[in-house]
């Protein structure tokens, strides 16, 4: 990861210190992100969670986040602090793509 990469991906993941924070799952099967789109407040935490027997990452379009490789029931959590629209992909099987929304 570049500096710029390390410093954009500070920027969106924090810890979750807000009180009014919510925790949100994405699930990892048949190849596809569950839910595709989700919409969140800043400060929201995302857990991606792995329900496929393939390894699987959550990796933003344009390198704010990887949760590197997830294998069968592996999870990973992400904290986003800042407004904005992340498309993601798996970085394995690029074909699956989703979207999160933070309000």
């Amino acid at each position: 990861m570049t500096i710029k990469s390390l410093l954009i991906a500070g920027a969106l993941l924090v810890s979750a210190t807000v009180a009014n924070a919510a925790d949100h799952v994405v699930t990892i099967k048949g190849f596809a992100f569950e839910p595709a789109v989700l919409t969140i407040a800043a400060g929201d935490s995302v857990t991606f969670v792995n329900e496929d027997g393939a390894p699987h990452t959550a990796t933003a379009n344009n390198g704010a986040f990887d949760t590197g490789n997830l294998g069968r029931g592996d999870q990973s959590k992400l904290t986003f602090s800042a407004a904005g629209t992340f498309d993601y992909f798996c970085s394995v099987h690029p074909n699956m793509t989703a979207q999160i929304v933070v309000q």
